[in-house]
């Protein structure tokens, strides 16, 4: 799966239902490509979750309302609430526990 360029509004991403991990990030990243098997190792034991892949960076109003700055960020939502956030996972473990949360929340 490839980050989006094309980003969703905030307002959009604040109404969406259940469990989101919204992944920041870009292709060209190698932390984004390193943490690419954690995250999406992580997401196999959460089928019920969505993921949203979006290509962030300098002016893109989407990263910037969360405050982003390193990549990859995956920001855990739950009804649109922030539940938790892991930046640069080096195990599926570390977002397992983030998703963990919001489920739990």
């Amino acid at each position: 799966m490839a980050y989006e360029t094309s980003q969703p509004e905030r307002s959009a991403v604040d109404a969406l239902p259940g469990l989101v991990a919204l992944d920041f990030g870009t292709n060209w990243c190698g932390y984004c490509r390193a943490g690419e098997p954690h995250i999406a190792g992580a997401l196999k034991d959460y089928p019920d979750a969505r993921h949203i892949q979006v290509e962030d960076g300098p002016g893109r109003p989407l990263g910037r309302s969360y405050r982003i700055k390193l990549w990859p960020t995956v920001v855990v939502l739950k009804d649109g609430v922030e539940v938790a956030r892991v930046t640069r996972p080096d195990s599926a473990d570390e977002v397992r526990e983030a998703l963990a949360k919001a489920v739990n929340a």
